[in-house]
């Protein structure tokens, strides 16, 4: 419980803010035609990225665990490598070399290549744990590979598929570099120009507030879908599935692989790379670039062990102990994922001025900020890790007289420990990339890679920015190699 009301501190921010215009002014905002068409955008360009993240990533997932795809295994190796790459500078990589995308097809384009890791991964871990006799019984009975997909694998992943999907609509909702560099207009760009050019912070609190209303029911209906599952993903599987042949279509879906990941990860880095050699003749601030990636570093890892905290009590009562409270505690905690960092930022900043001064511009209160906005992350893969691990381990150690804190500590937490270890290195990584809580709340003279690169892209010195981009990109390969290794120990730990 204590986790849920830190995630609606800004809430209550928003709700004072808001509460102090009056009814009258609220409706007024509310009921206007912009904020129809706020939602319809922000709602358009979450159902695009959602469904196109949903088709990427189980269709990667699938490629590399099911067939017999040529370089499957690279593939599986370097398709979550696009998380490394922050959707602002891909944003830019995209619009410096193709300017025409500005607007919705930039930002479809731009945020599915950076979301689809979401899907992948959780379904990549569903399909390498799920029980392959199923699918092996339904082609014997007839059934075409594809018609197995579609009506027995799919059913598996679904649960993972889903997880993957909310954070991703939750990203897509909150994300606020990639939409303002691609100016498309959507919340979140509104809401940081309303706290910028007035006073008056009244139209983006309560746009604010629309915002977590759509992500109430975004989260609302992920759960209806998990509740609905029926399908085992079940542990014990001890061998390798027989792989679908491909035939004919072996060379397509290699090149449609190949291209999504080249699209994702190769094109940023090689726009960065040309930046870079660009800017070379200018020199190099060595100095400020170490103490950037150092600062960086240290803040995501205290985000993240913060998140990991928090995470598991949630996690493990929404896989072990469904009910109305736990649902309710459980949406709660995804609530602030979708605000915007900027709204976030500014909540915080008053809650330091007035209740807690000394933590303004300190790093607890840029922890609190990352706990906010990204404990969905590490929620999804703790509640998925504990729902797929085996319910009899559990129940045997309490038969013997293990307590309940001692089941937790020797048979729960050990067999979610690779799913746990996912969501810290997921945190991590979005911890790293995340720009406008940072902007406000970094310590006092403290800059980090991500900030660093923004000042310098807002004056236009490209040049000088690219190297914090790819500095930004490197450290962020790092978690996601932790990433694919908790992947492959829960892999090893459902044989």
């Amino acid at each position: 419980m204590v986790v849920a009301l830190v995630a609606l501190v800004p809430i209550a921010y928003l709700v004072v803010r808001a509460g102090e215009a009056g009814p009258a002014r609220v409706a007024a905002i509310v009921l206007r035609e912009r904020t129809a068409v706020l939602v319809g955008r922000s709602v358009l360009l979450v159902v695009l990225v959602t469904g196109l993240s949903l088709v990427i990533g189980v269709g990667l997932a699938f490629l590399a665990t099911r067939t017999d795809l040529p370089g499957r295994r690279l593939l599986a190796a370097v398709a979550p490598l696009p998380l490394a790459v922050p959707s602002y500078v891909a944003a830019f990589a995209w619009i410096s070399a193709v300017p025409e995308v500005a607007g919705l097809v930039g930002s479809v384009l731009v945020l599915t290549l950076c979301c689809y890791p979401y899907v992948y991964l959780p379904v990549l871990a569903a399909l390498r744990r799920a029980d392959p006799g199923v699918e092996e019984v339904a082609r014997s009975l007839g059934r075409t590979p594809w018609q197995a997909f579609r009506a027995v694998t799919l059913r598996q992943v679904r649960p993972a598929a889903a997880a993957g999907g909310l954070l991703v609509a939750l990203y897509t909702l909150s994300d606020f570099g990639s939409v303002s560099i691609l100016r498309y207009d959507v919340f979140t760009r509104v809401i940081h120009s309303a706290y910028r050019s007035s006073f008056d912070r009244t139209t983006a609190a309560v746009l604010a507030l629309l915002l977590v209303l759509l992500t109430v029911a975004i989260s609302a209906g992920e759960w209806r879908v998990r509740r609905r599952d029926a399908g085992r993903v079940g542990g014990g599987v001890s061998r390798v599935p027989e792989p679908v042949h491909l035939g004919g279509l072996r060379a397509p879906m290699a090149g449609a692989a190949g291209a999504v990941v080249a699209l994702a990860l190769v094109f940023p880095v090689v726009s960065l790379l040309y930046w870079f050699t660009t800017g070379l003749s200018g020199g190099i601030d060595a100095g400020r670039l170490l103490s950037s990636v150092g600062s960086t570093a240290w803040l995501a890892l205290l985000g993240a062990l913060a998140c990991t905290l928090g995470a598991v009590p949630v996690g493990i009562l929404a896989a072990r102990y469904r009910g109305r409270f736990t649902t309710v505690v459980e949406q709660v905690a995804y609530a602030g994922h979708a605000l915007p960092g900027i709204v976030v930022a500014l909540a915080l900043v008053f809650l330091g001025v007035r209740v807690v001064p000394w933590a303004y511009q300190e790093a607890p209160l840029l922890v609190l900020a990352y706990v906010v906005l990204f404990l969905p992350a590490a929620v999804g893969a703790v509640r998925t890790s504990v729902a797929q691990s085996p319910v009899r381990g559990e129940e045997v150690a309490r038969s013997l007289g293990s307590t309940p804190g001692q089941v937790l500590r020797r048979v729960t937490l050990p067999l979610a420990a690779p799913g746990i270890g996912a969501g810290a290195a997921l945190v991590l990584l979005t911890c790293m990339k995340e720009l406008p809580a940072t902007l406000l709340l970094r310590p006092t003279g403290t800059d980090t890679l991500a900030t660093s690169l923004w000042t310098e892209t807002g004056v236009g010195a490209y040049g000088a920015a690219a190297p914090y981009g790819l500095a930004l990109v490197v450290l962020a390969v790092l978690p996601t190699i932790w990433l694919m290794r908790a992947t492959d120990r829960d892999r090893g730990t459902a044989r």
